[in-house]
């Protein structure tokens, strides 16, 4: 086994971005999240069809899922080897993801271990 850990971000309010994303999903998308979150979790090598870092960024990745031909992704980063940080979720409406979506998840990430560290 595998053996990810899988965390909600929470920031210094105790909001938690992708919890309300997934919250405002139906059934089956939030399903078919469930699953992807399980292959992480337990496949040594998942399929980049369903989970990969994302191109010129600083260790942020995409849990990709896709329902109802819906492109839903969810972006992330590890804490350390085995603890996967998850900042937000958002259908991507275009071919490349939105740098804005990467920013978001850049600064939940260095307010993760700015707390961290600070904690």
């Amino acid at each position: 086994m595998h053996n990810i850990e899988i965390t909600f971000y929470k920031n210094k309010n105790n909001k938690c971005p992708v919890e309300e994303f997934i919250d405002e999903l139906d059934w089956k998308e939030a399903q078919k999240i469930a699953w992807v979150f399980r292959v992480i979790k337990e496949i040594e090598n998942v399929p980049k069809l369903y989970f990969k870092k994302l191109s010129g960024t600083d260790d942020i990745w995409e849990c990709r899922i896709k329902c109802n031909k819906k492109p839903i992704r969810i972006l992330c980063f590890f804490a350390d080897k085995s603890n996967l940080i998850l900042t937000h979720g958002f259908f991507k409406k275009d071919n490349k993801i939105s740098i804005n979506e990467i920013l978001k998840a850049k600064n939940y990430k260095k307010d993760y271990f700015e707390r961290v560290k600070n904690g």
